[in-house]
């Protein structure tokens, strides 16, 4: 039986617009290919957001990839307001959700500079029973220690939850330690297998 609800956040309950994002500084598309290579593509993102890297020494890493381009690294990267925003049926699911009697829980590879300079899209965790961002844990999904700290930190059975992520295989790795999971793309499809599932969706349609 389902308790428990488990949110990844980014294209989950915030779009990660990375591609938008770097349109809005004004690069067109065959830079933002290569900064996309330097950086979201690279190694070197997911130790950011593993908390492993300072800000700084992480984009001395960008530059080393693609040295040409470190104007524009530094114009993408030194704010990044506005990378990720929030979807507006966040915080109507999570409180939908918690009405209908389950926990809700967050579990995402996040940055520490993307907790701050885009903290308006992360409005919905107030509204959790808690959650756990890679940066805090210097451990990133799909690593199970960072699925594992979850299930202890509140006191979690596995299979009591139900984790909605956009990556299969952060999913996979959920379900190898007993919590099962949904591919996340399409809201009203998430709430279809939701219901298909088991959970209570009443709420959730109605803020799409």
């Amino acid at each position: 039986m389902i308790k428990n609800i488990v949110f990844d956040i980014g294209n989950v309950l915030t779009d990660f617009r990375w591609k938008e994002f770097l349109q809005d500084k004004g690069m067109d598309e065959t830079m933002i290919k290569r900064i996309a290579k330097a950086s979201v593509m690279s190694p070197y993102w997911d130790e950011f957001d593993r908390g492993a890297m300072s800000e700084e020494d992480t984009i001395a890493e960008f530059i080393k990839i693609d040295p040409e381009i470190e104007k524009e690294l530094h114009l993408a990267y030194d704010d990044i307001t506005g990378m990720v925003v929030p979807r507006k049926y966040a915080i109507p699911w999570v409180k939908a959700l918690k009405k209908n009697g389950y926990g809700v829980y967050f579990l995402s590879n996040f940055s520490r500079k993307a907790e701050k300079e885009c903290s308006e899209s992360l409005e919905f965790m107030q509204y959790c029973d808690g959650g756990i961002l890679s940066y805090r844990e210097l451990v990133v999904k799909p690593n199970p220690e960072i699925y594992r700290r979850l299930f202890e930190r509140f006191s979690l059975e596995p299979s009591e939850c139900l984790f909605l992520d956009d990556t299969e295989r952060n999913i996979e790795a959920g379900r190898a330690l007993g919590m099962d999971g949904i591919v996340f793309g399409d809201p009203a499809e998430a709430i279809r297998e939701l219901a298909d599932k088991g959970v209570d969706v009443g709420g959730l349609a109605e803020s799409l």
